[in-house]
């Protein structure tokens, strides 16, 4: 095991103000940043992100590779949720282990903006059209997770509509950012998005560092929030992301061979939505706990998936291939 990459990734500046955010938060500090600062900033990430991809997807063109890598990302967003639901409802209620299943099925943009990043210090590059993977994982492990709830659910109070869950996922302001972004930069007349160049990759770095330390107050914050849960919550939210990037970092070698690529999709699987997930779920699943699978989510999972979960992923997919 190469535990270079580990350190490496450990040192990054942008991870390390992620640390500073969790300090600041565990000393009480008075750091703060204004919330239209971090909207703007994560909107910002949304779309330097996706127009990025959108250009380079417009280089490379529509292959059989990008189908398969579509279909996959598809399959992962569809089977993902289901086997987490029925581990989950074991131990949790209905609503809770749907509400769980849904985030762990769908994707987080925070995390794949730092495996970007990751792979940017690595010198590797990963293609444009994953970005529209992405965004198409965003909704159906959304929708799954709303059918295993509707199905298993005895209270049948609830009566929201598949189509109306649907809707709100897809017109997420995240999620509709990214879309937009990528088709803008998929029709976008390539001399002229040289002129916001500076704008879209120059200051990127400076920004997701501002971001992350965000995150990491966020995270300290929240992470306190689903103690009543003991030692469960915080084993599942390391546990299902270990298990999801593994096989996805040796499955994915049946699709595609670039090892950004790879590594992409593995961060996608093993990632969990804090943001699409729980906006849609407010809707849908008023009865599960906000205070359980959001801090699982940002409390735990993020934090695993972007110091220990990157370096691992990597190092299986640069040691495994077909």
């Amino acid at each position: 095991m190469d535990f270079s990459i580990l350190i490496s990734n450990i040192t990054n500046p942008t991870l390390l103000f992620f640390v500073l955010g969790i300090v600041a938060s565990i000393v009480k500090s008075d750091l703060e940043i204004p919330a239209p600062s971090i909207k703007f900033i994560s909107l910002y990430l949304l779309f330097s992100i996706g127009f990025k991809g959108g250009q380079e997807l417009a280089h490379s063109g529509f292959t059989t590779e990008i189908f398969y890598s579509l279909a996959f990302g598809v399959v992962l967003a569809s089977s993902i949720p289901c086997y987490i639901f029925f581990v989950l409802k074991r131990r949790l209620s209905i609503s809770d282990a749907a509400a769980v299943a849904a985030a762990y099925g769908s994707v987080s943009a925070v995390t794949f903006v730092a495996s970007a990043s990751f792979l940017e210090m690595q010198k590797i590059s990963y293609g444009g059209h994953m970005i529209a993977v992405m965004a198409l994982m965003e909704s159906p492990a959304i929708i799954i997770g709303v059918i295993l709830m509707m199905k298993y659910e005895t209270d049948k109070d609830n009566n929201v509509s598949l189509r109306s869950v649907a809707q709100h996922s897809l017109t997420n302001g995240s999620v509709l950012m990214i879309i937009g972004s990528l088709i803008i930069g998929i029709i976008a007349d390539t001399k002229q998005a040289e002129g916001i160049k500076p704008f879209t990759t120059d200051i990127f770095k400076g920004f997701l560092a501002i971001f992350l330390l965000e995150m990491g107050m966020v995270t300290a914050k929240r992470f306190s929030a689903f103690t009543k849960y003991g030692f469960y919550a915080p084993f599942v939210g390391v546990l299902f992301p270990f298990v999801n990037g593994v096989a996805v970092a040796f499955l994915s070698a049946f699709v595609t061979d670039d090892v950004g690529n790879r590594f992409i999709f593995s961060i996608l699987a093993a990632s969990a939505s804090y943001i699409a997930v729980p906006a849609a779920l407010r809707l849908a699943a008023p009865k599960a706990d906000p205070g359980l699978y959001i801090p699982m989510a940002l409390g735990v999972t993020f934090p695993f998936n972007i110091t220990l979960g990157m370096p691992l992923y990597f190092m299986i997919v640069k040691s495994f291939t077909l």
